[in-house]
């Protein structure tokens, strides 16, 4: 673990919990004085169920235009039409209500508004760029000034950072864009909202969240700050989704999943990196149209034993804050994430040993590999954590 350490707060205002989404999102609204809302939001929920009239009942006449039509893994194309819409609109305040592509989408519109993007190509000029220190940030520009409140409908947890990732259709690469900025002003935390999420995505991306935690947890960047939020983020989780799993009208264990998942970016909130489960999924993600919930369901537990010879004194952490001390937490979380219902195997998705070679040399490029508290010295390793989740 890591000896000292510079923990940045974000510029998210406010989360609230266990409240009905349309009354917070209105009143949040409310207190911002916006007077355009765009909404961006779940196809799905707005088509099927009435979850979004009554959000947009409550904002009034305050709503101004509505987009519904975010594919999977935010493709830059669909940001740039959503963009488009939110100018139009001449939105004061973006409200999301969905999973992270939604969620990722409405950060990037953020800065497409600031900076007059208006084409897919011309998202080259917000790749992030490497100061004098070597860390990765935003390049120079506009910072957003339009602002996000999120209401997530799954657990991965985007909402918490000011990350956006955004798939370049071009190179079928995911990319992460960054500007402290982008982070959502406030999260609504609505249990309720969640019954409509479909079983295998509220789970699946429950094991993203864990992820999180575990990756956190086991990284040799780790601090104590960071430790509180992902050991107790991973205890909620894995209580939480055991409950939904049993009974998916829990409210109250939905809301534990839900405050797990929001401890669970206490980590990368604070600067600790996430290694080669979150890295791999990366491709795996936009490579084969994987969704990200089912690539940490795969990779983290074969990450896990990759990585034991290196630090199996915080997989242990792992094991006991599952409820299990001295167990091996690799084989903890490959069985509990097949009593979830969830794919274990890349074969499961379809993916075989002919795609290992494409999938290793793109998964080095991303900026978690080459921080994996098990150093990787080049495509091979990943091979073989390939061949582990064969």
């Amino acid at each position: 673990m890591t000896a000292s350490g510079h923990v940045v707060f974000s510029r998210m205002d406010e989360v609230i919990f266990g409240q009905p989404a349309a009354r917070a999102v209105a009143d949040l609204a409310r207190r911002a004085e916006a007077r355009r809302v765009f909404l961006m939001v779940s196809g799905t929920l707005d088509r099927e169920t009435s979850e979004i009239a009554q959000i947009r009942a409550a904002l009034g006449n305050t709503c101004a235009a509505v987009f519904n039509r975010m594919p999977p893994h935010t493709p830059r194309k669909a940001v740039i039409e959503a963009a488009e819409m939110a100018r139009e609109a001449k939105a004061d305040l973006i409200v999301t209500v969905g999973g992270g592509s939604t969620t990722d989408a409405a950060k990037a519109v953020q800065w497409c508004l600031a900076n007059d993007i208006r084409s897919a190509d011309a998202m080259d000029a917000l790749r992030p760029v490497k100061g004098q220190d070597g860390v990765l940030g935003p390049p120079p520009c506009q910072a957003p000034t339009v602002r996000q409140i999120a209401v997530p409908t799954t657990l991965s947890a985007g909402e918490f950072s000011a990350l956006a990732g955004v798939t370049d259709e071009r190179t079928r690469r995911k990319e992460l864009l960054r500007h402290p900025q982008i982070i959502p002003a406030a999260v609504v935390l609505d249990p309720a909202i969640t019954v409509h999420t479909p079983e295998w995505l509220f789970l699946s991306t429950g094991i993203r969240a864990v992820d999180h935690c575990v990756e956190g947890i086991c990284s040799r960047e780790a601090h104590p700050y960071a430790d509180a939020q992902a050991l107790r983020g991973l205890a909620l989780l894995v209580s939480g989704l055991k409950r939904v799993k049993t009974n998916p009208s829990d409210l109250e264990a939905r809301l534990d999943c839900q405050i797990g998942s929001w401890l669970s970016m206490g980590p990368l909130a604070s600067g600790v990196p996430m290694g080669a489960s979150h890295g791999i999924g990366y491709v795996l993600g936009a490579a084969f149209d994987i969704p990200h919930g089912h690539t940490s369901c795969i990779m983290l537990p074969a990450v896990m034993r990759w990585n034991k010879p290196a630090n199996a004194d915080r997989q242990a952490m792992v094991a006991a804050a599952m409820g299990q001390p001295g167990e091996d937490a690799g084989a903890l979380l490959d069985a509990f994430i097949g009593s979830l219902g969830m794919p274990r195997s890349l074969s499961s998705v379809h993916v075989g040993a002919e795609n290992f070679d494409r999938i290793a040399k793109a998964a080095m490029a991303t900026p978690w590999v080459p921080r994996n508290p098990r150093p990787i010295e080049g495509p091979a390793d990943v091979r073989k954590i390939l061949e582990l989740a064969a």
